[in-house]
């Protein structure tokens, strides 16, 4: 089977390959699309402008937005982005224009008065800096892409979506495409929940030890963009199966003081305020963000379970319905300081420091039948629940320029400390002998983890690159969970959910890299080493799994520069994903105490060998990227559920043997008109599944989609509307399977105070319909379920911009591409 699948995506990848090329050399090429010359006359363009981008250090910019406009109505003409060498070409009918110039960290730039006759104007060197304040005053309508597209990475800009305004993380990343959050907060790409998150690039307290509940926590209003990385290099950490999620917090270095300051109410419960500020003056950048939440999230579910013997007889069932009150107050706040010490080495001190306590509700009916289908037991069982965290980090970085451009070594240095307590009282009634147990739980959990690092980068040639760096990671975890039940008037621990787990993880890794360009054709390679010493001990049962394991994690990114700013690409990549820490628990929760939900100590990594192919297409007023990719998985983690003899279920992560997953992804953005825009994800994939547990044979082989649909209007008088559809398509389990499940979110916003501030009002799963449906099936068991997380809610936000007056301008959509 595996290699049928790669010759399968082998003959795909050369018909498209094929397809791509016989369009190019039946047509010539047509004007109106980005950067192309006179329209059906299938000439070399000879008017237009062109340059070359570079930062404050004379470093060239790739993949730098560089738009078009009328000098006369502000209309939007071409667009392009900036290669790898930071040059940009666009052909331009003569006229009067002027241009607007965008990347993310730098200062937008204006360049007005372009007048176009007989030839190209060459705009020669222009430089974005970091630290200018002022730009020219040109009142410009548009809005910043969406999407950037870089050579190893997406970034989406997601200050722009309204839906998401007054938002937590994890309804942030539900709008993101290629990202999908489920009912649970579970964070997938392209389908797998195997994805590395990051903060700025590294690993964060922010994220926690759970990083499901951390992200519900964290204010949306703090991020800046977020970076999907489906086919990482050599340069990023190899864990991850289908990649890297990369969350960039906002931090400014504009001269002055300026930043934000926003507040947030809404129903049910949803209170915040949060502000990001930024002083520079001189040779020191201060920078400080800070977001509080105070929220309680209703939600709901029920389930109904039928048991049956080994001769395949019903023997019991019952119905479930629990309703919880889930949230709490929440702080973030982080503070640092950029020192520029000269002109070539910079110095960067933060800290941040996140504290939460959580009062949490849940009551739960059961109601039993018989195997005749008769009533005979109802019970509920209520549990009131603290969750306190704190979550405290300190980073250290290191900058040095060297004389030549893109010379350059950082070091980086974090340590991270947080702690989690959840302290759970139950109390459960039953009519069938009319008794009250009381029971209680205690689940600590403390984290520490000290990340050391350092990068090297030395150019060669003209566009050559070399890189080299090391890391260190050393965390260690430590988990005590005990249930205990009242008996006799005395606490007695139950020994079935009493230990203690204490984790360690070591990971030294070390990488090699380099890429080159030839004509049109772009190049890089690398190797990454990964020697891993992780330990798990259970102190109580007295059991150790010690591992160590040496990996090497090969790389390579390929990209053609075809005619009309169109891009091919194509990427394979090895990577790991380890266990995560709370699928190595014990115990996960005693809420439920007829469905228990556990780790597994034993569990083994992950490898995933993924290839990937992009097309990048530009049209006149949008862009298509189209992507077909592979990924072959051995020691797939999955969890999976038995039932015992009391009608009990227990719920927990095995390695299954292998899977193969192959699909195909589409991100479309088109400019409708001058007031409407059109942004959509598609994602058509197969997943084929296969493992064995106790002589239990699990399969499963799924053909599924997902999708978002999302559309912005630009009314009179700076009002922005947006609605946007979110739908995933029912999937088969090994075990049973997923219905389908969408929602319909849309939000308004309208520009005050001569564009200083902003109020927004939305509405998120407006016909509530965003539940997890599903069914498990078992020779032993049927279980269907329905749980809703969160109820439809409905946001009001007030964004205050302290001299940061709202820009409206560059092309909406996927930027990328051009012609050079």
């Amino acid at each position: 089977m595996k290699y049928t699948l790669l010759n399968t995506f082998a003959f795909i990848t050369l018909l498209l390959l094929f397809q791509v090329g016989s369009h190019l050399q039946a047509q010539p090429p047509k004007g109106g699309g980005n950067g192309s010359g006179s329209r059906g006359s299938g000439q070399t363009p000879t008017t237009g402008v062109n340059g070359m981008i570079l930062d404050a250090q004379n470093n060239p910019i790739p993949y730098a937005s560089v738009a078009i406009y009328s000098a006369k109505d502000s209309t939007l003409k071409k667009g392009a982005a900036t290669n790898i060498n930071g040059q940009f070409k666009i052909a331009l009918r003569p006229g009067k224009y002027y241009a607007s110039i965008s990347m993310l960290a730098h200062q937008d730039k204006i360049i007005p008065d372009l007048k176009v006759q007989d030839a190209f104007i060459p705009l020669g060197k222009i430089v974005l800096e970091a630290d200018e304040v002022a730009l020219e005053a040109i009142d410009i309508v548009g809005e910043k892409s969406t999407m950037q597209l870089k050579l190893d990475k997406r970034v989406f800009n997601v200050g722009k979506d309204l839906a998401s305004k007054g938002g937590n993380v994890t309804e942030l990343l539900d709008n993101v495409p290629s990202v999908n959050v489920d009912i649970d907060g579970n964070v997938s790409l392209r389908g797998s929940e195997n994805v590395r998150i990051l903060i700025d690039g590294k690993p964060s307290g922010l994220v926690g030890i759970s990083s499901t509940d951390a992200l519900r926590q964290l204010q949306g209003s703090m991020v800046q963009s977020v970076e999907v990385i489906t086919n990482p290099s050599a340069r990023y950490d190899a864990e991850g199966e289908v990649g890297i999620i990369n969350i960039v917090l906002k931090k400014e270095r504009k001269k002055g003081l300026n930043g934000s300051f926003e507040a947030t109410l809404g129903h049910p419960t949803n209170y915040g305020l949060s502000f990001n500020l930024n002083y520079r003056r001189k040779n020191v950048n201060l920078f400080t963000n800070y977001g509080m939440s105070y929220r309680a999230n209703p939600g709901c579910g029920t389930q109904y379970q039928e048991f049956y013997d080994d001769n395949g007889n019903l023997f019991s069932s019952h119905n479930i319905e629990r309703d919880h009150v889930r949230g709490g107050l929440s702080n973030t706040i982080q503070f640092g300081a950029d020192i520029f010490l000269n002109k070539s080495n910079t110095l960067t001190v933060s800290g941040m420091y996140k504290p939460s306590k959580n009062p949490n509700e849940a009551n739960i009916l059961y109601e039993d039948f018989d195997s005749e289908g008769n009533l005979y037991n109802v019970t509920n069982r209520q549990d009131r629940e603290t969750e306190t965290g704190h979550n405290l980090e300190g980073a250290l970085s290191y900058l040095k320029n060297f004389k030549r451009k893109g010379h350059k070594w950082t070091f980086d240095a974090k340590y991270i400390l947080g702690d989690d307590t959840e302290l759970v009282d139950y109390e459960e009634h039953s009519s069938f002998n009319d008794s009250t147990i009381y029971q209680r739980s205690s689940n600590t959990e403390d984290e520490r983890n000290l990340l050391l690092q350092t990068d090297y980068v030395h150019p060669f040639g003209k566009d050559g690159k070399f890189e080299m760096g090391l890391k260190t990671t050393l965390r260690t975890i430590s988990n005590k969970y005990t249930v205990e039940e009242e008996i006799d008037g005395q606490w007695q621990i139950l020994g079935d959910f009493n230990d203690e787990l204490a984790y360690t993880e070591d990971i030294y890794a070390a990488y090699i890299m380099a890429g080159n360009k030839s004509g049109k054709f772009s190049y890089q390679g690398g190797v990454r080493a990964e020697y891993s010493d992780i330990s798990t001990e259970l102190l109580e049962s007295n059991t150790t799994n010690p591992r160590d394991y040496l990996d090497w994690f090969p790389s390579i990114h390929l990209a053609y520069e075809l005619p009309q700013q169109n891009t091919i690409q194509v990427s394979y990549s090895r990577r790991i994903s380890r266990p995560r820490f709370w699928f190595l628990l014990p115990f996960f929760t005693f809420s439920d105490s007829r469905n228990i939900f556990s780790g597994n100590p034993d569990l083994n990594p992950e490898y995933t060998n993924s290839i990937e192919l992009g097309y990048l297409k530009n049209f006149e007023k949008g862009t298509l990227l189209s992507s077909v990719y592979y990924r072959y998985r051995t020691g797939v983690i999955e969890r999976i559920r038995l039932v015992n003899e009391l009608g009990e279920t227990r719920m927990f992560p095995i390695n299954m043997a292998n899977q193969n997953a192959y699909g195909i992804e589409f991100n479309f953005s088109y400019n409708l008109m001058d007031w409407w825009r059109l942004n959509t994800n598609l994602d058509f994939y197969r997943a084929i599944t296969d493992g064995e547990y106790n002589d239990i044979t699990l399969h499963s082989d799924t053909y599924t989609w997902s999708g978002r649909l999302s559309s912005k209007f630009k009314l009179p008088k700076d009002i922005d509307l947006q609605t946007s559809f979110n739908y995933r398509a029912p999937r088969v389990t090994t075990q049973g399977k997923r219905y389908a499940a969408g929602s319909w979110d849309m939000g308004i916003s309208k520009d005050l105070l001569k564009g200083n501030a902003t109020l927004t009002l939305s509405a998120k799963d407006i016909l509530n319909t965003r539940r997890r449906r599903g069914i498990t099936e078992t020779a032993e068991l049927f279980s269907e379920s329905e749980f809703q997380w969160r109820s439809r809610q409905i946001v009001m936000t007030f964004n205050y911009r302290l001299n940061q007056k709202k820009k409206r301008g560059g092309r909406g959509g996927y930027g990328g591409g051009g012609d050079y």
